[in-house]
């Protein structure tokens, strides 16, 4: 038993002083730990509680109390976001046991929408910690209990005393298991994997902690543990193909969806409701790739590096301020289409996370240097899981580059309420005909244009393409539209 992490009461065998107690006419009497671990050894218990008897006296353990003056307080997951109700736990700064500071970090979750930590308003010790790693938390859940150095939360956890301590019976040491059982989040969740009551387990780590093995030694003898399967047959009549299989372990496994995975589930449901018409044309991008190149060959700035997509965006903002309807959102309660002021356009990124849709903010305001920048600050966020909340809401269209990673084609779905989303085909060399019917190697692209067909209809999503084309294939006359 951890006994620093305890306070202990004294309680007299004589009635009067437990009453007494019970009703705080008087001050019980403290012991510390150390010197009570050296001169009492019996066990016994109450209910959740803990008691040491010996010499005719009992000895009061609450598990919650610490210290004089020291209060555990609960920390529940806070509100990470408008209509965020559950996140998934990433990971825990900390464990059971240590010291932390105000401010100091304590786990990061995930939301549909981001990532993010969590930080303590407490200066105090962790007590204990409820979640794992790939649990979903619900909001307002306790995710864990911090022993504060000054109380200053009300939401405090209190000991429970039994209303007669003098007739209750004592239970044996095996009934009395402690209800605190130290022990790492991970080796909790092997116990919840071996369907194992942690409680019951004797730890032999520091301080009586419940190790990993302990855990395996107590499935073991329990008959809860598999273990190594012996072979089944030495018969030699066994086909050697048959044997052969055998040393392969072909496993159905099951991956519970976390994060953007789970987002992309609810946002694809709902767009597969929506009546989609698609538009797909082809551009020639040799005067963009001549641009982009002279670009490259003068930017003295290694941590710039300049790519097609910049100029797509910003060519992009251009035409959306001509086609608004192509930048807006559809409030299906009202019944109404709300054109967007601002250019925020989203940009579909592949992580080893999920998909993820960030978007660049007002890029109608934006240089293509800006864009370039900021586009590349997203893609680091992203690479590392640490996008927020801002850098993903507000959206207005969404651009899904496929070629990036070697598509032609796409047919892509709307991210709602977004009226519209595109796709980007890879850039490739092919044989076309110039106006004097004479073959020449051009770099073509294809773009797939989607858009919500409730709203916009087919001639202004082609309208949108053509101005949009004649952008991407005449760059310099961005310049007549740059302020």
């Amino acid at each position: 038993m951890a006994w620093r992490r305890l306070a202990l009461i004294h309680l007299s065998s004589s009635p009067s002083r437990h009453s007494s107690l019970l009703s705080g006419s008087s001050s019980p009497q403290l012991t510390r730990p150390a010197e009570l671990a050296s001169q009492f050894g019996k066990l016994g218990g109450l209910g959740g509680e803990r008691w040491i008897e010996r010499d005719h006296r009992r000895w009061f353990c609450a598990s919650e109390v610490v210290a004089v003056g020291g209060e555990v307080v609960e920390v529940p997951l806070a509100q990470t976001g408008e209509g965020i109700a559950e996140c998934e736990l990433l990971k825990w700064f900390v464990q059971e046991g240590d010291q932390v500071e105000e401010f100091q970090r304590l786990c990061e979750v995930q939301s549909d929408k981001a990532t993010i930590e969590i930080t303590s308003r407490f200066k105090g010790k962790i007590h204990q910690i409820h979640f794992t790693p790939g649990d979903i938390i619900k909001v307002g859940e306790t995710i864990l209990k911090i022993l504060t150095e000054n109380p200053q939360n009300p939401q405090i956890s209190k000991p429970s005393i039994p209303q007669n301590s003098e007739t209750s019976p004592l239970k044996s040491q095996s009934q009395t298991e402690p209800s605190g059982t130290l022990a790492t989040p991970a080796v909790r969740h092997l116990a919840k994997e071996y369907g194992v009551d942690i409680n019951k387990i004797q730890g032999t780590g520091k301080e009586g902690r419940v190790l990993k093995e302990d855990v395996l030694r107590f499935g073991e003898n329990q008959g809860g543990v598999c273990k190594n399967a012996e072979d089944y047959s030495d018969d030699e009549d066994e086909s050697e193909v048959r044997g052969l299989l055998d040393k392969f372990d072909y496993e159905d496994k099951i991956m519970p969806l976390r994060g953007f995975q789970r987002a992309m589930v609810k946002s694809m449901g709902l767009a597969a409701k929506v009546p989609h018409f698609h538009f797909l044309e082809e551009i020639n991008c040799d005067n963009l790739v001549d641009l982009k190149n002279k670009f490259q060959k003068e930017n003295k700035d290694q941590s710039v590096k300049h790519t097609f997509l910049p100029f797509l965006i910003k060519s992009l903002s251009l035409a959306l301020t001509k086609f608004p309807l192509m930048n807006s959102s559809f409030n299906e309660e009202n019944n109404e289409v709300i054109l967007k002021g601002c250019h925020n356009i989203g940009v579909a990124m592949a992580t080893n996370y999920g998909l993820v849709v960030p978007n660049i903010k007002k890029v109608q305001s934006l240089s293509i240097l800006e864009i370039t920048k900021e586009l590349s600050r997203l893609h680091h966020l992203a690479s590392n899981n640490k996008l927020n909340t801002d850098d993903i809401k507000d959206g207005t269209i969404t651009l899904s580059n496929i070629g990036a990673i070697g598509g032609k084609f796409g047919s892509p779905l709307l991210n709602l309420p977004e009226v519209s989303i595109i796709a980007l085909g890879r850039i490739q060399k092919l044989p076309r005909y110039d106006e004097d019917g004479n073959v020449y190697p051009a770099s073509i692209t294809n773009v797939t244009i989607g858009a919500d067909h409730r709203i916009v209809d087919g001639a202004t999503v082609a309208r949108f393409c053509n101005e949009w084309k004649n952008l991407i294939e005449k760059p310099e006359l961005l310049l007549l539209h740059m302020r």
